[in-house]
């Protein structure tokens, strides 16, 4: 449990907020690069609860900018996107994607107006598919992108999928960082593959955790027979990444991007890669298209229920949401894996309250990561320089792991080598 003023501090991530503020320190991944065209459709998106349309100009490049006109309040989403600019389509104002006004017409010609307006806009970069924003003070030389392997490998080698999530960031962030539902939430269906997931065998692990230089090794150690035990060791990265272990069945690397959209809703950025070789065809097409008309891990291409352009996001919201229940039954329980999670951490209020809670000792990877967050908000807010990562982006080259070791053996010490990341490595052991 904490307290009321500590989960505010949390979950409020508006401008001027210490949250907020910590949060505008890093990158943050927002769009694929293809759901913005050169010269196409203007995409309305909603940051930290910042409304911006992001549009790609006619020589390539990615803008982020306010989503009103600063003339009188059009909406720029519906701005046209022609020769190397964004044109309100109220009065003809222009912008380039540094935010700086090109034209207005229905001016003089003489007049200075032009040169000295712009409409907020925030750097854009791009890498293997993926758009990033900065929206923190060194606008003018940001931060080198983070060195995540997911971003980093071939784009053959992950899958990466989006989806609004009705809750608060923290809320679905924790729902990762928790290991020990597992084997419980996911393998309640009678049948299901993931009763064979080997964290099944053992529902009372116990937690050792981590501290390091990008965020925190949340492990859970399982009996696996009389010698040996069975280690997962998620990952938190700052300020909301986490990163989980393979299983045995599926070798693959995955984890979230819990992007704050605003207070009560998240973009929840998924990733799923193998570190050394393309994908499986297989498992990209479950991913794509469900099983058996069910939800895998990744939310489905037929599952998305098509907003209006006005909408932030509107290719990525969910059929599936509190209002239908998530489309549960329950004889059959809820249509698939994500589903399960979503529905547990969004379910009962877009912010819960934590005051009312009654924290256990598997929840202890939890309560370090909001002790983590809460630190670096309040020393910010108090005047502190931007935590060093912001600035350090091969710190973030870190994996989450699962291990099989000798009862009470050392998981960071046998698994030192195995967590850092390396482009092209593979795993380096057996999951």
């Amino acid at each position: 449990m904490i307290s009321h003023e500590d989960n505010e501090t949390l979950v409020r991530v508006g401008p001027g907020t210490p949250m907020g503020q910590l949060m505008r320190q890093y990158w943050i991944p927002f769009l694929k690069s293809a759901d913005v065209e050169q010269d196409g459709q203007p995409h309305k998106v909603r940051l930290l609860g910042e409304d911006l349309v992001a549009f790609r100009d006619s020589g390539g490049k990615v803008g982020l900018v306010d989503h009103a006109c600063p003339h009188r309040g059009a909406p720029m989403v519906f701005a046209r996107n022609e020769e190397d600019g964004i044109r309100c389509i109220y009065h003809g104002w222009k912008f380039n994607v540094e935010g700086r006004c090109q034209d207005m017409p229905a001016e003089p010609a003489n007049s200075p107006m032009c040169s000295r307006m712009t409409i907020k806009a925030y750097p854009v970069r791009e890498r293997n598919g993926v758009l990033w924003a900065y929206m923190g003070p060194s606008r003018d030389a940001p931060p080198l992108l983070p060195e995540l392997e997911w971003n980093m490998v071939p784009e053959a080698n992950c899958v990466v999928t989006l989806r609004v999530q009705e809750c608060n960031w923290l809320q679905a962030l924790e729902g990762e960082v928790d290991s020990a539902h597992a084997a419980i939430l996911h393998g309640s269906r009678n049948g299901s593959t993931i009763t064979q997931w080997r964290q099944g065998q053992d529902l009372t692990p116990t937690f050792e955790i981590q501290q390091h230089e990008a965020g925190i090794s949340i492990a859970a150690r399982r009996k696996d027979g009389a010698e040996k035990n069975y280690v997962r060791v998620n990952q938190f990265l700052m300020p909301f990444w986490t990163l989980v272990p393979p299983q045995t069945q599926y070798p693959e690397l995955s984890g979230h991007a819990w992007v704050p959209i605003d207070d009560n809703h998240t973009l929840a950025i998924m990733f799923s890669y193998t570190p050394d070789q393309p994908f499986y065809e297989k498992t990209r097409k479950l991913f794509k298209e469900g099983h058996k008309g069910r939800e895998t891990g990744h939310h489905s291409e037929v599952a998305y229920e098509q907003k209006p352009v006005s909408v932030p996001f509107h290719k990525y919201w969910s059929r599936f949401n509190r209002a239908n229940a998530y489309e549960y039954d329950y004889d059959s329980g809820l249509p698939g894996l994500w589903l399960e999670d979503a529905a547990c951490q969004s379910g009962v209020a877009a912010i819960y309250d934590r005051t009312r809670e009654h924290l256990g000792t598997t929840d202890s990877g939890i309560a370090r990561v909001r002790r983590m967050l809460l630190e670096n908000a309040k020393k910010l807010a108090q005047g502190a320089v931007a935590p060093a990562t912001t600035a350090a982006p091969s710190s973030f080259m870190v994996r989450a792991i699962s291990l099989t070791i000798p009862v009470g053996a050392d998981w960071a010490e046998l698994g030192r080598d195995y967590m850092k990341a390396e482009v092209g490595k593979g795993f380096g052991y057996k999951p």
